[in-house]
């Protein structure tokens, strides 16, 4: 494994269309990994879904989703993303109090590993980016429908997987690479892409 920290300048776009795909195979190599990636994370989706529609215990259900999400943070952290996409982050203070977000790629030679799949990668980044998304839909239904109660836990889901996918992006872009300007440069090649085409078909 290849550690970064912050002052590193390895940058790895997110989702690299320049990989080595002859040496990448589609089939999925971490089966149990890739099975407990969502497992606990569309679980805690469900049981607050069904808790919500049928009235269930709140109490049960709070205790659930909490224990379903907590195992998830770290599944995710610690297990799946070293095993499907050879990525790993985490947070260290030093001995002055200093706070450093380290972030590890597992790296073959200077490349990028070819150890993960297409398969796992996809499997990896769908739940990653898909779940924290409904939690924070969740948290925008809770507060207009009024359900105060579950606040709580929908802000838990919000920050402990928004907390997976914000130091995965990090650690696949590379340490130094700004989210902001990432993201402006993407929509601006789109822009251009879009302005070259009509200009062509004119």
């Amino acid at each position: 494994m290849m550690k970064m920290d912050a002052n590193d300048d390895d940058d790895v776009s997110l989702f690299d269309a320049e990989e080595d795909s002859a040496s990448r195979k589609s089939k999925v190599k971490h089966p149990v990994a890739s099975f407990f990636h969502l497992f606990f994370r569309v679980s805690a989706i469900l049981v607050y879904l069904l808790c919500g529609l049928f009235g269930g215990s709140f109490i049960a259900c709070m205790v659930t989703i909490i224990l379903l999400l907590s195992c998830d943070f770290w599944t995710v952290k610690n297990v799946t993303g070293r095993l499907l996409v050879g990525l790993r982050w985490w947070n260290q203070v030093d001995d002055d109090g200093k706070s450093h977000w380290v972030y590890e790629s597992r790296k073959t030679n200077g490349k990028k590993s070819s150890q993960t799949s297409n398969a796992e990668s996809r499997i990896f980044w769908l739940g990653l980016i898909v779940c924290p998304v409904l939690w924070v839909i969740f948290a925008f239904s809770t507060l207009f429908s009024f359900k105060i109660k579950w606040l709580a836990v929908v802000i838990l889901g919000v920050v402990l997987q928004g907390a997976n996918f914000y130091g995965y992006v990090r650690c696949k872009m590379g340490a130094k690479t700004n989210l902001r300007s990432m993201a402006t440069n993407y929509f601006g090649r789109q822009f251009f892409k879009q302005a070259l085409t009509k200009q062509e078909e004119s």
